[in-house]
């Protein structure tokens, strides 16, 4: 037995529709056409007929002031009578006319009046048809209204009835469908469907009612399920390599995989449903773990070799709200030793290029000194470049060796009550001859009586420096330069440099304290992109913070601030 599917029926409702509207809109052209073509037959055989005759009329009058336009016009009007005959005694009446015409227009016992009383006899004759046809019209036109209104009502009821039931026969399966699946949803799994048709809708509720069964056999053996989903999980958890520590929301321990209760030397008896900070009073490892506010790496030693792990957390959620949460222990003791293998790589090939390059450099100054021989113009512009790129390149020199001393820890700060004046002087002393060829003026604003801060003076006037030297490359020649130094209101004394050059953008701020990193399209770059990465880590070693307010266009401030001795 062949199926009639879902698309199939909708598909012959809305061609049913159809075929009544066309029914509806073929009927009401046939009679229309045919009344237009009634009206056509009146207009065409007795309309012009009157219209002939009026004319042929007129023509006789215009005989008295012009004989031979009115034969003319009678004339031709008469032609087209004789054509246009369609009533039943036309014929006679129009060769009555026209033979009491020629015997008028030959001037042989002719009579006008008898022209008139022929022409008056032709309009009676088709005034008297125009009027019987058009009660033959009206007739037709009133069948044709109540066979349109007959037709219309039926469709009218036919499509009334359709449009009632049809719309309920594919809502209906659907609201039952939703109010089954609620009741799904509400663990009723003994809710059923039972749809007649053969359609969709019945494999639908064949489908659901097998759902509905499994699951309500699923539903009475849950608990066992609960126990494998149970073991199954603790399986998975036992198998992370990463120490894993679970806790609800109340901060009571769920679960500590096998790593983790290895790494806090505890036994899970111990450990599993306490509360977190209960267990941790007595281990300084689980008290790091719970504490959110503490995220850097920390050293472990295990097995007597040294371990690095940082922590991380996760929310465990159920149907969108915090159940709980986990904490994670993951190791990167390989990653820390490769970071290491980098450092050390960066500081060795650092210090094998100082020796090559000190001695190009001594190389170039004997070359500049006119005692070994005079240079021509040509020789003195290369003998300039290659001094300019070997000493860039030392500096570049010096920064990794920096960078790979702040990396490595083996930075040697020497950090002291220090008088803010001495740290100034030192810069100064550095960059007064480079501002000094650009003509830019340091402009310095230093409050009275600051305090003495805790810095190591070398390290810090390096900062300075840096900064100063920045902000005179930046700058345009016969510019201005800010130095203010004053004590902040968090107690800690402030440095700031202010230039006011080109600026940087907005999304380049928060990346310039990268290492290597410069901003994208600025002009008279010639450092390696480390000094600004050196500087923060030199500040930061000293307690103190570093940052940058710039707008681009107007300028830019560098500022680090250093704790009060």
């Amino acid at each position: 037995m062949n199926k009639f599917r879902l698309k199939t029926k909708i598909t012959v409702g809305v061609l049913f529709l159809y075929l009544m509207l066309l029914l509806v809109s073929v009927l009401g052209y046939y009679y229309l056409n045919r009344l237009n073509e009634k009206a056509k037959v009146i207009l065409k055989d007795n309309y012009e007929s009157l219209d002939y005759s009026k004319n042929m009329l007129v023509a006789l009058e215009d005989m008295h002031n012009n004989r031979d336009s009115g034969i003319h016009a009678f004339e031709a009007n008469l032609q087209k009578q004789s054509i246009n005959v369609t009533e039943p005694g036309e014929k006679a009446a129009t060769q009555e006319v026209a033979t009491a015409f020629a015997a008028f227009k030959n001037g042989s016992n002719g009579d006008v009046s008898v022209i008139k009383r022929g022409i008056y006899k032709i309009m009676d004759l088709n005034m008297n048809a125009i009027v019987g046809k058009n009660e033959k019209a009206k007739k037709a036109a009133d069948h044709a209204l109540m066979y349109i209104a007959i037709i219309s009502g039926i469709c009218f009821l036919l499509g009334f009835t359709f449009v009632y039931n049809f719309p309920g026969y594919i809502a209906n399966p659907i609201h039952a469908l939703t109010e089954g699946i609620k009741s799904i949803a509400n663990k009723q799994y003994s809710k059923r469907l039972y749809f007649k048709s053969d359609d969709e809708f019945g494999e639908l509720a064949a489908a659901f009612n097998t759902m509905a069964q499994r699951l309500d056999e699923y539903e009475h053996s849950n608990l066992a399920r609960i126990l494998f989903e149970k073991q199954r999980a603790e399986a998975v958890i036992s198998s992370l390599k990463d120490a894993t520590i679970g806790l609800d929301n109340n901060n009571v321990i769920l679960f500590a995989n096998t790593p983790a209760l290895q790494l806090l030397n505890l036994k899970e008896k111990d450990l599993v449903g306490k509360p977190a900070a209960e267990a941790a009073q007595r281990n300084d490892l689980l008290r790091f773990m719970i504490n959110t506010g503490e995220n850097a790496p920390v050293k472990i030693v295990v097995d007597g070799k040294e371990a690095f792990f940082t922590k991380e957390m996760s929310d465990i959620t159920h149907e969108e709200n915090r159940i709980g949460y986990i904490i994670i222990l993951r190791n990167i003791t390989s990653f820390k030793e490769q970071d290491l293998a980098k450092t050390h790589f960066i500081a060795t090939i650092s210090h094998e290029l100082k020796t090559p390059l000190a001695a190009s450099d001594f190389s170039i100054k004997l070359l500049e000194d006119e005692r070994t021989g005079t240079l021509s113009a040509e020789q003195r512009e290369l003998i300039d470049s290659l001094k300019q790129d070997n000493r860039r390149m030392i500096r570049i020199v010096s920064e990794l060796l920096d960078l790979s001393q702040v990396e490595s820890g083996n930075i040697q700060l020497k950090p002291q009550a220090v008088a803010v004046t001495n740290i100034l002087n030192y810069a100064l002393d550095a960059v007064n001859k480079q501002a000094a060829q650009r003509n830019v003026m340091i402009e310095e604003h230093v409050a009275e009586n600051l305090p003495e801060v805790v810095a190591d003076v070398e390290k810090t006037a390096w900062v300075l420096v840096n900064l100063l030297t920045n902000a005179i490359r930046y700058s345009a020649d016969g510019g201005k330069i800010l130095l203010d130094i004053n004590e902040s209101p968090s107690g800690q004394v402030a440095f700031s440099v202010q230039d006011f050059g080109k600026g940087i953008p907005a999304a380049f701020q928060d990346k310039i304290f990268q290492r290597f990193y410069q901003v994208p399209g600025a002009k008279q770059i010639q450092g390696s992109g480390l000094g600004l990465a050196i500087s923060k880590e030199f500040i930061e070693a000293q307690g103190g913070v570093i940052g940058v307010e710039s707008e681009e266009g107007k300028g830019s401030r560098f500022f680090f601030s250093l704790p009060v001795a």
